[in-house]
């Protein structure tokens, strides 16, 4: 069973960065597409950015493209979450996922995923 635990949220300005990170269990963390999702106060989750187990895909929400990158260590089985150019509607819950299918390019919904971590709170100032 994965166990995903993600790190590195806070409170940012607008215009700044942040960079999430992601822990997982399991020797087979490299197998495993890895995507972030979010959840703001009263609206749905959402698909933010994903990687693919082979590193050589990714998918991104509209929203985050050219701020938002997204890497992999498979070495410290570890996924990152690089933000940039922070807006306040970027403010929300953020959400490690594990799709252990070996699924490409990543899947961008959340019923595609296996394993959740259990958040880390993001808020943008303006």
């Amino acid at each position: 069973q994965v166990q995903l635990v993600e790190s590195g949220g806070g409170l940012v300005q607008a215009g700044g960065s942040l960079r999430l990170s992601c822990a997982a269990s399991g020797r087979t963390f490299r197998r495993y597409t890895m995507g972030w999702f979010r959840q703001a106060p009263g609206k749905e989750r959402e698909f933010v950015i994903a990687i693919s187990w082979t590193g050589g895909s990714t998918r991104y929400a509209d929203s985050v493209k050219g701020r938002f990158t997204i890497s992999r260590d498979n070495a410290k089985n570890t996924v990152y979450l690089e933000m940039n150019s922070l807006k306040p509607e970027d403010t929300a819950i953020y959400y490690c996922a594990a799709d252990i299918s070996l699924t490409v390019p990543p899947g961008t919904g959340a019923s595609e995923y296996d394993a959740w971590g259990q958040g880390t709170q993001v808020t943008v100032s303006s």
